[in-house]
């Protein structure tokens, strides 16, 4: 709770900018960050909001500290644990990929995930 409540400090300090990389899993209610996202994206391209989904895409980036710039498109938001599997990360230029879960590892963290609006048909 108290992780929670910093963020919210850090966040209102800058004048309610984004965050780099926000936690999601402290916020109260995570897929009104989501559709944020979607509606900033539909009002830039002109397109219906009903029209849009979230896609996300795992970074290299390992945890928040390595982010140093905000997300080109979307944001970038960390706080996402597996249950039943694992994250490999990938070689020097290659992404990383679901494996089986590791003995006595019952929930590893996904990395940093870069959610981005994209239209439904795509």
């Amino acid at each position: 709770m108290i992780e929670r409540c910093l963020q919210f400090v850090e966040w209102s300090k800058d004048q309610l900018e984004t965050p780099k990389s926000l936690n999601i899993s402290y916020l109260f209610n995570p897929m009104s960050f989501l559709t944020a996202i979607m509606q900033n994206t539909a009002r830039v391209s002109g397109q219906a909001l009903d029209y849009m989904t979230i896609q996300t895409n795992v970074t290299v980036m390992k945890g928040p500290e390595d982010v140093v710039n905000p997300a080109p498109e979307g944001a970038y938001v960390h706080g996402y644990f597996l249950e039943g599997a694992a994250w490999e990360m990938g070689a020097q230029g290659q992404d990383g990929y679901l494996i089986e879960q590791k003995a006595k590892e019952l929930h590893p963290r996904l990395p940093v995930v870069n959610a981005i609006a994209v239209p439904l048909d795509k």
